[in-house]
């Protein structure tokens, strides 16, 4: 186990057990006197602290492989066009009034991502270089979110509309063991299907070609790919909505930690995801506001210069 590792895992020990104190209100370990503070313990903030770790880390581990794969340090899980159509996915959802019963919203968000991820590799073919691969993510991302937006312009009544324009802005708000049971074995899955795309990644850094001669067979590494950062993605938006940038920001993070290879990338950034989505769920509940700040928004506030500042830096790099 190397250091960024233990150094991750040290933090998430100590992270954890504070997150399950801090709120709106705060519960004194050595004094726990507050009425019902054991079901606040167990039955809200410690299942939304378990989804804040699966998410985060699905996330952190489908943008290092990504980034990986797409040898670009901007790219983000989006780009495959999983999340939109995760996303679209449980927009219908809210808009047929389906979402009423608690488990057809993550079933219909699943189902969107599963097409996204069928008809992704049904366009980029089997044989598709990265650049046709990425370009077919694009189309799909923006054809999913075209559709988004086609169902809210046409939403039946405003709950419907408040409805869809609320989950689209991520949380992990009123969230329990029911979220946690769909989307725990999912992103385990995903992260083993990356885990096992490790040594190709690696291979791919030096080159289509070099990695073709290294004896890596590019339709068996997309495979992996779609497969495995579909159901990282894809869980993440079927329980939590749209929550952007951690992919992008959490690799960044820890590869100055690591050699940059993406196999040494993987498990420090899915540690640092779930660090990250956890820190900010607790920031999103202790700011003092009248609503807690959702937390997909909070992310894109803090994204968006990330990412600014990245492509500055890029920039005088190459002036």
């Amino acid at each position: 186990m190397t250091r960024p590792t233990l150094l991750l895992i040290l933090a998430l020990v100590i992270t954890v057990p504070l997150s399950l104190l801090a709120g709106r209100v705060w519960i004194d370990p050595f004094h726990p006197a507050i009425p019902n503070a054991t079901a606040i313990l167990m039955q809200l903030r410690l299942p939304r602290a378990v989804l804040a770790l699966v998410v985060g880390a699905g996330l952190g581990a489908s943008g290092a492989a990504m980034q990986g794969y797409l040898r670009n340090p901007l790219a983000d899980p989006g780009l495959f066009g999983i999340a939109p159509g995760a996303a679209l996915g449980a927009v219908l959802s809210l808009y047929f009034g389906y979402a009423a019963q608690g488990f057809l919203l993550p079933a219909f968000a699943l189902v969107g991502a599963g097409s996204a991820m069928a008809l992704l590799a049904l366009i980029a073919g089997r044989d598709a270089g990265v650049a046709l691969f990425t370009l077919a993510g694009m189309m799909l991302a923006s054809l999913a979110g075209a559709l988004t937006s086609l169902a809210i312009s046409l939403s039946p009544n405003p709950f419907a509309l408040s409805e869809i324009v609320t989950w689209l802005m991520g949380a992990l708000t009123d969230r329990g063991w029911h979220e946690v049971a769909i989307a725990a074995p999912l992103t385990a899955a995903g992260i083993a299907l990356l885990w096992t795309a490790r040594r190709g990644l690696d291979a791919l850094t030096l080159g289509e070609a070099a990695a073709r001669s290294l004896g890596i067979e590019p339709a068996r590494l997309q495979w992996l790919m779609v497969a495995g950062v579909g159901l990282c993605v894809g869980a993440g938006v079927a329980v939590a909505g749209i929550i952007g940038f951690v992919g992008l920001i959490v690799p960044h993070l820890v590869r100055g930690l690591t050699d940059g290879r993406p196999s040494t990338l993987l498990v420090p950034s899915a540690l640092a995801g779930a660090l990250l989505l956890l820190v900010a769920d607790v920031v999103c509940r202790l700011l003092p506001m009248a609503t807690e700040l959702r937390l997909g928004i909070a992310l894109s506030l803090v994204g968006a210069p990330f990412f600014l500042a990245l492509l500055l830096r890029m920039r005088k790099g190459l002036a």
